[in-house]
């Protein structure tokens, strides 16, 4: 067994242990294709499951507008709200922070070790809930911004 394979083992079980389904599922269909050696679909999927899973993501968030649960009053009504001004607000700041962290992950791929043993404490220690790796990554890069103007 390699170390990739040990590796993928590990991350399996911190998965496990934090409850955390997203990371125990990932990990395993990685080394699902590692054994069977469907080298070509892990490269698709190095090179474009990040845009798959924000269009999954999309389609997600969108749904409420599709099937009518949303109407054009909701939407109106909401935004001249203060909950809803600062909502507005809060979408841009995560999509600018996500943005930024889709950039970080691209140019420094080993903060994903980082990011994924920060979720796995969080969730095990403080009873959070399992954030994707994407916006872990955004407030790490809005962190790491941080920490460059300050020094």
């Amino acid at each position: 067994m390699n170390e990739g394979s040990i590796i993928l083992l590990f991350i399996i079980a911190l998965g496990i242990i934090s409850n955390n389904r997203l990371i125990t599922a990932g990990a395993c269909t990685l080394l699902v294709l590692r054994v069977l050696k469907f080298q070509y679909l892990l490269g698709v999927l190095e090179r474009r499951s990040l845009e798959l899973g924000l269009i999954l993501l999309v389609i997600a968030v969108l749904h409420p507008f599709n099937s009518g649960q949303i109407t054009f009053k909701d939407i109106f009504t909401s935004l001249l709200t203060v909950p809803g001004l600062i909502a507005v607000c809060g979408g841009i700041l995560a999509s600018y922070m996500n943005q930024k962290g889709v950039v970080l992950l691209q140019t420094s791929p080993e903060v994903i070790v980082g990011l994924l043993t920060g979720t796995i404490l969080g969730v095990a220690l403080f009873h959070g809930i399992p954030v994707g790796p994407l916006a872990a990554a955004g407030i790490t890069a809005m962190l790491l911004m941080l920490i460059n103007l300050a020094g």
